[in-house]
């Protein structure tokens, strides 16, 4: 819960860049004698008033649409012998949260969109707005998402407005809420439920309590479920996932009873998720973000946190299938990743490949943080290469692995890490000392991965090719060559300094040991 105030500048300060830009819109103004009034609204209004920095400028217009006043504003600049770059206008396109035709154009190196101010009506069932007319400021903003998001600075006057009246205060008092009711705010545009909750975790910000109970009421997931695309979801949660509170805002999701709502399940599958569920999802994802950050930001890209991400909240649903048209079972995880919140194929992609190898590389993590030799009879997956010495075996079949893995490997073995069981001998040592325990344990199977010299073994190329297989073993192709092109990979991982004559040499007297026994 947020009881912090906030620091709220009393004005906006205006960056250089930001004051040459404003100037030319104002001069614009003069040379049509224009009565315009131009408001940057939204986001950029707030993130000034929080000192922060915003380079996404929306100015909204009380009396011409954007796509007039950029013509304006094109015409000017030429009678002033300056360039007026990249002039574009976004057809409106209410699915994708965009309910105006907006005008686009350069200034400066700064993208600043236009549009006019609105005051509209929605269709029952969809994002539509069905009448729309030229509106004034306040209607405008008092039809937004939150009071933080609905102040305006006009740039005419240089002054900060709050028409709701609450704006500035609820920014002082770290407040989430609705301008109007929040059910008839929600109804309007139920996308604004996901973003009510991005921001309220992004700010650190107190959800309204009547927001709360609006979020979770059914009219409310109704049309979530009905009005808002699949897309457009995701695109929210990755922005949480990708934010700096990505366990608050699932957390918030969970409380609101929306996660079955917004990572929906298919119809049929199997096992049955118990009660709960979303919450074990949540204490996973709760775990690899703080080990992600005890282990310092550095040691994953924004990529790799972002799909450790997903792999942790998915994580319990690991062994959850359907069936897609009587065919093979499917994790639910990739269902939920390609259609629920509808990302990349290669998302979901990644995020299977880093459920399977994670159980790998568990059964690897005592050998590798101990250095013990690995005992065949430990593993069902590698028993094939057998015939490495005993001593190279760890090398071998963590080569193996991480050869799949590539740039990887680290996300599944922090996977793998939140999955070994950690022995804390009694509760008051709790979560700080698990989360010691597993960073230590992390740090120890690193370096010996490091000291076995497999740190970028996906590149190693292999010493012979399939050709040299054909031409030893006399194969015309088929499923040997591949598999004795695995065998003479384990060999090259088990002799590092070996050389291609070497592993010829081996092949051939493994082919005739083998030509012996059959």
């Amino acid at each position: 819960m947020s009881t912090t105030t906030q620091t709220v500048r009393d004005t906006i300060e205006l960056t250089t860049i930001e004051k040459s830009i404003f100037d030319r819109l104002l001069a614009t103004l003069r040379h049509f004698q224009l009565q315009t009034q131009l408001r940057v609204a939204g986001g950029w209004v707030r993130d000034k008033l929080l000192g922060k920095d915003c380079y996404d400028i929306d100015i909204a217009l009380d009396n011409m649409m954007g796509t007039e006043f950029v013509d304006k504003v094109r015409e000017y600049l030429l009678s002033i012998g300056e360039d007026a770059q990249g002039v574009c206008v976004i057809e409106s396109n209410p699915d994708q949260s965009k309910h105006l035709e907006t005008a686009r154009m350069r200034l400066f190196d700064m993208w600043i969109d236009f549009v006019n101010l609105r005051s509209e009506e929605y269709a029952e069932n969809s994002r539509i707005p069905s009448k729309q007319t030229f509106g004034t400021a306040e209607e405008d903003a008092y039809r937004r998402d939150l009071t933080i998001n609905s102040l305006f600075y006009n740039i005419n006057t240089d002054a900060v407005e709050d028409f709701t009246k609450r704006g500035i205060s609820d920014l002082k008092s770290g407040k989430i809420v609705t301008p109007l009711p929040p059910k008839t705010t929600f109804i309007d545009d139920p996308l604004r439920v996901l973003r009510a909750i991005r921001f309220g975790a992004r700010f650190d910000f107190t959800l309204d309590e009547d927001l709360k109970v609006a979020a979770a009421c059914d009219d409310v997931k109704n049309a979530l479920a009905a009005k808002i695309s699949r897309e457009r979801i995701g695109t929210e949660i990755d922005l949480m996932i990708s934010g700096n509170q990505p366990v608050k805002a699932i957390t918030y999701i969970c409380e609101l009873t929306l996660f079955w709502i917004v990572f929906t399940l298919p119809a049929e599958y199997e096992p049955v998720i118990s009660d709960g569920r979303d919450r074990l999802c949540i204490s996973y994802l709760d775990n690899a973000s703080n080990l992600i950050h005890l282990l310092g930001e550095s040691t994953f890209t924004a990529e790799q946190r972002r799909l450790a991400l997903y792999a942790a909240l998915f994580l319990p649903l690991r062994n959850t299938t359907y069936s897609e048209k009587k065919a093979k079972k499917i994790p639910v995880a990739n269902r939920i990743i390609r259609e629920s919140i509808k990302r990349k194929a290669k998302d979901a992609e990644v995020v299977l490949d880093l459920h399977r190898s994670s159980y790998k590389l568990l059964s690897l993590i005592p050998h590798l943080a101990s250095g013990e030799d690995i005992q065949a009879v430990d593993l069902g997956w590698m028993r094939d290469l057998i015939d490495v010495p005993v001593s190279s075996r760890a090398r071998v079949i963590t080569g193996f692995l991480l050869r799949e893995l590539k740039d990887f490997w680290r996300v599944a073995l922090l996977i793998s890490i939140i999955l070994h069981p950690i022995d804390i001998s009694d509760s008051a040592e709790d979560e700080n000392s698990k989360l010691e325990k597993q960073r230590d344990l992390f740090n120890a199977v690193e370096n010996s991965i490091t000291k076995l010299g497999l740190e970028k073994v996906w590149e190693v190329k292999p010493l012979i090719n399939g050709k040299d297989i054909m031409t030893v073993l006399q194969l015309k192709g088929g499923p040997l060559v591949k598999e004795w092109l695995d065998k003479t990979m384990a060999w090259q991982l088990a002799y590092p300094s070996g050389t291609a004559e070497e592993c010829l040499e081996w092949l051939r007297e493994a082919n005739s040991k083998r030509v012996k026994l059959e």
